[in-house]
């Protein structure tokens, strides 16, 4: 399966996207400022959002949250990159947030957003199915 985040135009404080997947499911997402690493930008700590291109999801522990998590594998210059839930900028430390509703540098249903997007890749993980997430 394969989900795709494709970008809006960054505000000074995040980067709003749209995550489609198959099943016609549809939340909206947010990110640190879109800082184009991808062509060369420089990397805010804490304040840059990933570079667009093509990444594994698996679905593993994670310390930080303490139970199973959704995780973006093998980001250039980034380290434990997870999709979860979460409302602003302050929330992502470089990680996507997802949420049903979306209102400027923030997002509203979050958790609910993220269990059915989790439920999504869950089904897939059953059935031996590898899952990507494209940013563009």
């Amino acid at each position: 399966m394969e989900i795709v985040v494709t970008r809006g135009k960054p505000t000074e404080n995040s980067t709003p996207g749209v995550l489609e997947g198959t099943n016609h499911f549809r939340c909206f997402t947010l990110e640190d400022v879109d800082r184009f690493l991808e062509n060369g930008g420089a990397k805010a700590w804490h304040k840059t959002a990933i570079p667009r291109g093509y990444y594994s999801v698996l679905i593993d522990w994670s310390e930080r949250f303490g139970g199973l998590a959704l995780h973006i594998m093998d980001v250039p210059q980034f380290e434990g990159v997870r999709i979860h839930a979460g409302n602003t900028d302050k929330d992502t430390d470089g990680c996507i947030l997802v949420g049903l509703e979306r209102m400027p540098d923030e997002l509203i249903q979050s958790r609910e957003a993220l269990r059915r997007l989790t439920l999504l890749i869950y089904g897939c993980v059953i059935r031996h199915e590898a899952v990507y997430i494209r940013i563009v």
